[in-house]
C-alpha cells in the first residue's frame, strides 16, 4: 500500500496488476478493503487501483465543523484520476461512490472510458436532499413507487440515522443506515471484520453534511461513456427504482443484476459481480459494448 498526495490530502491507494487503469471508487461506511476481491480478479487483465476517499480509513479523519461536501469528493477523484499515468480509465463506483463517478462523467468525460456504477443514491434525480411535501406530492403523482421508496427510506433510514448522529450515537447510526441500504437480514450476516470496517467510517459530518448534488435530466442525457448499471437481487427497493431510471436517461447503458446479492453486491457476490464487470470491460475495450 502507497499514500498518494491529491489535493492537500494524504489518500491511501492500493494497486494490482497492468494494463489499462480500473480505478475503484468506494461507497459511504466503506474504505479500499471494501474492493479486495476485485483487485485481485481485475488486476489479472487490468492495473487495478482503489483508493480511500478523503476522511475514511486510514487517512486523515475529518476536521470538526467541517463539511463532508459533495463537490470536494468529485475533485478529489479528478485530481486522482490525472494523477494515474494513464486516461482516461475504466472507473468503477460503488453507491457515494458511484455517484462521484457520475458527476466526474458529466463534467469531464475525457478522463473516463467507461462507467460501472453499482446503485448509486441519485435521490436528487427526484428530490431535493430536504424534500419539501409539495415535492413528494408531485412525485406521488408523476412516480408513485419512487415516491414511496423514497418516503421510506427517509422514515426508516436516513431520518433515525441523522438523528442518532446529531446525538453522537454513531454506532445506533451505523446500524440503523446499515439496515436501510442493505435490508436488515443482510446487515445481519456481516462479518465482524465487515462491521469493523463500517464503524472505521461511521463520518458524523456524512450524516449531518450538505448530502448529495443536485442532479440534472439533460446533463444525463447527454452522457456517451459506455455504461454499465449494476444492482443487487436483494436490495431495497429504492435502489432498484432509480437504477430503472438511470437506464431510461443514460443513452449508452446496459444492466445486470447480481443473483443473491444486496447492496454491496461486489462483496456479498463478488464471482458474479466481477464476471459482469470484467465481461463489460472486455466489451468496452473491444468496441462492442451495448448501447
Amino acid at each position: 500500500m502507497a499514500k498518494r498526495e491529491i489535493r492537500g490530502a494524504a489518500l491511501e491507494c492500493v494497486e494490482r496488476g497492468a494494463g489499462e487503469p480500473v480505478v475503484l471508487v468506494h461507497g459511504s461506511a466503506s474504505d479500499h478493503r471494501t474492493w479486495s476481491s476485485q483487485l485481485e480478479a481485475f488486476g489479472k487483465s487490468y492495473r487495478a487501483i482503489a483508493y480511500s476517499r478523503r476522511y475514511h480509513w486510514p487517512n486523515e479523519r475529518i476536521p470538526e465543523d467541517r463539511d463532508y461536501a459533495m463537490a470536494e469528493q468529485v475533485e478529489d477523484l479528478r485530481a486522482f484520476l490525472r494523477s494515474v499515468d494513464e486516461t482516461p480509465v475504466h472507473l468503477v463506483g460503488h453507491s457515494y461512490g458511484a455517484f462521484l463517478g457520475l458527476l466526474l462523467a458529466i463534467t469531464e468525460p475525457r478522463l473516463v472510458r467507461t462507467l460501472v456504477l453499482a446503485e448509486p443514491p441519485v435521490i436528487t434525480l427526484f428530490v431535493s436532499n430536504t424534500p419539501k411535501p409539495l415535492e413528494i406530492l408531485q412525485l406521488l403523482c408523476s412516480r408513485p413507487r419512487t415516491a414511496f421508496s423514497i418516503i421510506k427510506f427517509g422514515a426508516t433510514g436516513i431520518g433515525p440515522a441523522t438523528a442518532a448522529a446529531r446525538r453522537d450515537d454513531m454506532e445506533a447510526a451505523t446500524r440503523t443506515f446499515g439496515r436501510a441500504v442493505l435490508g436488515a437480514e443482510f446487515y445481519r450476516r456481516l462479518s465482524p471484520a465487515r462491521v469493523e470496517q463500517a464503524t472505521a467510517n461511521a463520518i458524523k459530518a456524512e450524516f449531518l453534511g450538505s448530502g448529495f448534488a443536485a442532479l440534472d435530466e439533460e446533463d444525463l442525457r447527454a452522457v456517451q461513456t459506455p455504461t454499465l448499471l449494476v444492482s443487487g437481487q436483494h436490495s431495497p427497493g429504492l435502489f432498484h427504482r432509480l437504477i430503472d431510471r438511470l437506464e431510461e436517461l443514460l443513452p449508452r447503458a446496459e444492466r445486470v443484476e447480481i443473483p443473491g446479492a444486496s447492496h454491496i453486491m461486489h462483496e456479498d457476490n463478488a464471482s458474479a459481480y466481477n464476471a459482469a464487470v470484467l465481461s463489460f470491460l472486455g466489451r468496452a475495450s473491444s468496441g462492442i459494448a451495448r448501447g
